[in-house]
């Protein structure tokens, strides 16, 4: 396998870990709205939700990120290849955002710009120039 096959199992890990959140918070807040209060109807709630199947393809989503992970780990080192994962910090700041009018505040998008800031560092010392 090819170092670019590798690279793009790791963005697919990224984007499919991104997505599988999503949508387990979707249903979960979903499920939120109509909820009673009390621990014995929240644990009920949970289970099920373990049902929903738009939840059951969240599981589906991050075992598919896990199943391109491992593939790409067989060409990649995992120092270089792990901090590419941050990005999911980018990816879910955004989509909360967007998809659930969650604030972006200055310390959340200070955070997320260093942690591109990061994963920048890295994948240029990765090609062996610093």
């Amino acid at each position: 396998m090819q170092r670019s096959l590798a690279w793009t199992l790791v963005a697919a890990t990224v984007l499919l870990t991104a997505v599988g959140q999503i949508l387990i918070k979707w249903q979960a807040s979903k499920a939120s709205a109509a909820a009673t209060n009390g621990p014995l109807s929240d644990l009920l709630r949970g289970l099920q939700l373990l049902l929903n199947p738009w939840v059951l393809a969240g599981l589906l989503a991050a075992f598919l990120a896990s199943a391109c992970w491992m593939v790409a780990m067989t060409r990649l080192e995992l120092s270089e290849a792990y901090p590419f994962t941050a990005l999911n910090f980018v990816l879910i700041l955004l989509a909360g955002h967007y998809l659930f009018s969650e604030p972006v505040t200055w310390g959340r998008l200070l955070g997320t710009l260093l942690i591109i800031a990061g994963v920048v560092v890295i994948a240029y010392s990765a090609t062996g120039r610093a």
